[in-house]
C-alpha cells in the first residue's frame, strides 16, 4: 500500500492510543506517558509505538510493562475506534531520543550556568560575551553602542 494512508493513520494511531492512556487506562504502574510518534507497517497489520516516560529507569520499566499488559486492549479499541477491518498488533517501544534531548539541555543549562558564574554578576546575557566567555564587548566606534552594523566608527571621512 503506498501513498499517504499509513501516515494519516499512523498519526490517528497515535492520538488514540494517548487519548487511551491518558483517559481509560487505570492501571497503577502507569507513570507519566507520552506518544512520541507510531510507525505502522504497509500492510497496517504492526504498529511500533514509541512512548517517553518521566522518571527513573524503574519506572519506565514498570511503565512499558503496563502499557504491554494493556496492549489487546488498546488493539481492540483501536479496531473500534477506527474502523478498520485489521487491527495493529501493538508493540510498545521507549523513545531514546527524549534521553538525547534530555541530556543536551542538562548540558546547555549547566554551560550557561557556568557563564553566568563567571560573569560576577553583570548584565547582559552569555549571547553578547565573546567567545571565550569574557565580559560584552564595548562597541567598535567607541560611542554608546548604537552604531550600525558594518559601521566602524574609525577615521572615515576626516582627511587624515
Amino acid at each position: 500500500m503506498t501513498g499517504r494512508r499509513p501516515e494519516r493513520l499512523a498519526g490517528e494511531v497515535r492520538e488514540e492510543i494517548a487519548r487511551m492512556i491518558a483517559f481509560e487506562l487505570k492501571d497503577p504502574r502507569l507513570g507519566f506517558v507520552t506518544v512520541t510518534r507510531v510507525e505502522l507497517a504497509h500492510d497496517l497489520r504492526y504498529a511500533r509505538v514509541h512512548v517517553g516516560v518521566l522518571g527513573s529507569e524503574a519506572e519506565r520499566e514498570k511503565t512499558l510493562t503496563a502499557l504491554r499488559s494493556a496492549a489487546g486492549f488498546i488493539r481492540r479499541e483501536l479496531g473500534r475506534r477506527l474502523r478498520i477491518h485489521h487491527s495493529p498488533e501493538v508493540d510498545f517501544r521507549y523513545d531514546k531520543g527524549i534521553d538525547a534531548t534530555d541530556r543536551v539541555a542538562r548540558l546547555l543549562a549547566e554551560e550557561d550556568e557556568r557563564l553566568r558564574s563567571q560573569g560576577g554578576g553583570e548584565g547582559g546575557s552569555s549571547a553578547t560575551r565573546d567567545a571565550e566567555g569574557g565580559p560584552e564587548r564595548e562597541s567598535p566606534a567607541g560611542g554608546d553602542g548604537e552604531g550600525r552594523p558594518g559601521e566602524t566608527g574609525g577615521t572615515g571621512g576626516t582627511g587624515e
